[in-house]
């Protein structure tokens, strides 16, 4: 499997009150299971930086993790920035 990082940023018409936003999230990880089941969903970590937040997921799919993203625009996030990742290891091999 590949893993991915997702780098999201929140729309600022998210939410009005805090708690909308745990709601909004729960429904967005019930429809990612729902119509992209085998993404494995590794960690997400709230960023106090350019991005609100960083998701680490897995799939064997790019067009999953696309599809990914753009459930999370549906559901508020301004920008889903997808970036493929490849282990050190087999990078710097291909430089041998």
């Amino acid at each position: 499997m590949t893993t991915y990082i997702i780098l999201g940023r929140f729309s600022i018409q998210l939410f009005e009150e805090p708690k909308e936003f745990k709601v909004l999230t729960d429904e967005l990880m019930l429809k990612v299971k729902k119509e992209c089941p085998s993404i494995v969903w590794k960690h997400s970590y709230a960023t106090l930086g350019h991005y609100d937040v960083v998701d680490i997921v897995e799939s064997d799919d790019p067009r999953l993790v696309e599809k990914t993203a753009m459930l999370m625009r549906a559901y508020g996030y301004s920008t889903a920035e997808v970036l493929s990742t490849t282990q050190w290891q087999n990078f710097v091999s291909v430089l041998e």
